[in-house]
């Protein structure tokens, strides 16, 4: 887990400033104007990274991404962990 980061479906993260963004065919990229990287998010951590423009939490991340993809609960809830977690790392989002 990232250093400083507490995980629990509840947690409220959102994005920082400073990243552009643009979509490439139903796919976004992101440049983080803060660390100087290109990052591709593809169609569905796009979909998460849009989710995240608001506080919002895992529960409420997976619940709304459900409604769009068919894709079981724990699934969902581990993918978006895993992508919170890169996400924090990067120095993308923060926790609320």
């Amino acid at each position: 887990m990232a250093k400083g980061l507490v995980m629990t479906n509840d947690c409220v993260y959102s994005q920082v400033a400073g990243n552009i963004i643009s979509d490439m065919d139903g796919e976004k990229v992101m440049f983080s104007i803060a660390n100087g990287k290109y990052y591709n998010l593809g169609e569905v951590g796009g979909a998460i990274w849009d989710l995240l423009q608001e506080p919002n939490s895992i529960n409420g991340m997976v619940s709304q991404l459900q409604e769009e993809y068919d894709v079981d609960e724990k699934t969902c809830e581990m993918q978006v962990m895993e992508f919170i977690v890169m996400l924090h790392k990067e120095g993308l989002i923060e926790q609320n």
